[in-house]
Formats: C-alpha cells, structure tokens, sequence
C-alpha cells in the first residue's frame, strides 16, 4: 500500500512515518473485520467463598430465533438477557438463589426475574431486561449459595438496540 501510494506521489519519498501509520491503520482495520476491537458482550466473573459467578448481559437478538422459542424467550431489538451461572471450586454448576433489578439513570427501576435452567449438568439463571438505545443500566444481582454464602453483583452497562 505504501509503495502504491508512493507510485501515485500520495506519499513524498522517505515519508516513512506515513507507511508506519498506513500499516496501522490496515491493522485496526484487520482488527475490526475480526470483530475484535468492536463492541463485546464479555463474561464477567466474581469470587464468593469457593465459587465462581460468572454473569453476561447480551442483546436478545444474539439468539436464533428456534433457541429463543426453546426456552421462551422473547426476542427483540429492546432487551437483552441476563445470565447468571455458578461453579463451585470443582468447575461443577451449583443452584443458587439469584434475584436481581436495574435502573437506567432516571432511575426508572424493573425487577429481574430469574429462571432456572438446567441441560445436562449446567444450571444456569437467565432474566430479561428492557431498555432503550444507548441506556445506561446500574444491574444489580443477589447469589444466595446453599450454604448460605451471598454475594451481591453491581455493575453498569451501555446496553443498544440490535437487530
């Protein structure tokens, strides 16, 4: 690229800091095609005694239409799903009491109500959350373990309409 751009005097010659950024700029370019620098739903995960709880909020529309319909999920541009698993030391799903709600920042408020599901030896929490275009959500999320152990999981989140 930078030797075209050389050919067709769009680069002065020895303008090497201008290769240096065309070749930076074919990397973020490369970057983003993978999908790596683009916005990502990433799992997060917190510590409580010996177990993990790992929690994601994705757009509703991430899911294929028949695995929506599977476990009665609505889908749509405006929600998004909230999914709460457990591990214990082991790697082994485990059943918690997990209850939850968010507010956008008017502090307009919903409950999220948590379901259970289990397939094979996974167990995993999922609870729909409504919301605008480009709304901010403070999500809150209480774990209530068998032996008592409770955790609870703020965090904040842009979350956008998808098609």
């Amino acid at each position: 690229m930078a030797q075209f751009a050389r050919n067709y005097r769009i680069l002065p010659p020895g303008a090497k800091y201008m290769t240096k950024l065309l070749r930076g700029v074919h990397l973020v370019c490369g970057l983003i095609a993978l999908g790596i620098l683009a916005p990502s739903y990433a799992e997060q995960k917190v510590t409580a005694g010996d177990h993990e709880i790992h929690y994601i909020i994705f757009p509703t529309t991430f899911l294929r239409p028949n695995i929506a319909s599977q476990y009665d999920i609505a889908r749509g541009k405006n929600r998004s799903l909230v999914n709460v698993s457990v591990l214990n030391k082991d790697g082994n799903a485990v059943r918690a009491d997990v209850t939850g709600r968010s507010r956008n920042l008017l502090e307009q408020g919903q409950t999220l109500n948590f379901s259970m599901v289990e397939e094979g030896s996974a167990v995993y929490y999922l609870a729909l959350l409504s919301h605008g275009d480009e709304e901010v959500h403070r999500v809150e999320i209480e774990v209530e373990l068998a032996d008592g152990t409770h955790k609870t999981i703020s965090m904040q989140q842009k979350l956008y309409w998808e098609e």
